[in-house]
């Protein structure tokens, strides 16, 4: 729970009170989309539960290579439960931990597991995955979520992380808990999964999108590891100033409470760890495409939208796609 979790990465928001802790839905059987930096976290602790039936959905491709070379997690090997598309298997709790660019072939390939009772977490980056999978299968399915914590350090199948995190969800308001609500609050603390519900999740969502605008795409141009924008003022109002205009489109948006984000966003920063990169720098380093179309691109949309000059989200924008094409041609 999230007393356990380190103070300075809980999501600063006070709790939530529900009037009824009674469990109406139990989660056992678990499907989750996207073995990466962030999913095989949750594989691994769900994996130590001897109540819950994980299954990871793969395509043939990564079948055949995560049988030939497994997971390599914190220096132990695993190996789960594979499933492709065409096997049957209806999922109580589904969790999509992939890139936003899968999001489309996910929804399609999830669709024969999702069920009546099925509940949903995205743990993508952004403000946009839960509206798009709510299109698909409806609003009483999802709830928001996202993680935040120590990033990891992945290398091929090898991933190295030191446990500090913590997975953020809820409905979008969350002064008493729904049904869905509770049967991932009672399973994550089955699974001894780190979480907070956050009573304005919309805010919290908010504060989020503003550390990977931030943190994420400052990291990415300066290839630099967190300790720059630690001990660097003039690194660091960068990424200040790219927050600044996504706290001003926030407002437009309606968000509560926005003149907190930044404050709250660097109190976080000062925790991370000093050698870790960003996932979006670890994106430029690998040569992969990066998520810059969900963050400039996003903030860029919302100001035209809202009349608001978003001049930083645009240049850097240009350039992290100037990126992106100078590594794909190599």
């Amino acid at each position: 729970m999230l007393d356990s979790a380190p103070l300075a990465l809980r999501v600063p928001l006070l709790q939530a009170r529900s009037l009824s802790d009674k469990i109406m839905k139990t989660i056992k059987n678990v499907l989750i989309c996207g073995l990466g930096a962030i999913g095989s976290i949750y594989a691994v602790k769900i994996s130590k539960n001897k109540n819950a039936n994980l299954s990871v959905l793969v395509d043939e491709a990564r079948l055949k290579r995560y049988i030939q070379e497994p997971l390599i997690f914190n220096n132990k090997e695993y190996t789960f439960n594979y499933i492709t598309r065409e096997q049957n298997f209806i999922a109580d709790l589904i969790i999509i931990a992939t890139k936003n660019n899968a999001l489309d072939s996910v929804l399609k390939d999830i669709n024969k597991f999702v069920g009546e009772n099925t509940i949903i977490l995205s743990l993508l980056n952004g403000l946009k995955s839960e509206d798009i999978i709510a299109d698909v299968f409806g609003k009483d399915k999802i709830l928001y979520s996202y993680y935040i914590g120590h990033t990891s350090t992945r290398t091929g199948r090898k991933i190295i992380h030191d446990d500090i995190y913590t997975t953020v969800f809820g409905a979008k308001s969350n002064v008493t808990y729904t049904e869905n609500v509770l049967a991932v609050k009672n399973f994550f603390e089955k699974t001894k999964i780190e979480y907070d519900i956050p009573v304005d999740m919309e805010y919290s969502r908010w504060w989020k999108f503003l550390v990977n605008v931030g943190y994420n795409q400052a990291s990415a141009v300066l290839e630099a590891p967190y300790k720059v924008f630690q001990n660097s003022q003039r690194a660091n109002d960068i990424a200040v100033h790219l927050m600044q205009e996504a706290v001003e489109v926030a407002k437009a948006s309606g968000v509560k409470n926005t003149e907190k984000l930044i404050p709250e966003v660097l109190e976080c920063i000062k925790t991370m760890l000093p050698e870790t990169r960003t996932s979006m720098l670890q994106d430029i380093e690998a040569h992969r495409k990066t998520e810059v179309d969900i963050f400039a691109g996003y903030v860029s949309s919302l100001g035209k939208k809202y009349g608001i000059k978003t001049p930083y989200n645009d240049i850097f924008y240009e350039i992290i796609k100037a990126i992106e094409d100078k590594n794909s041609k190599k």
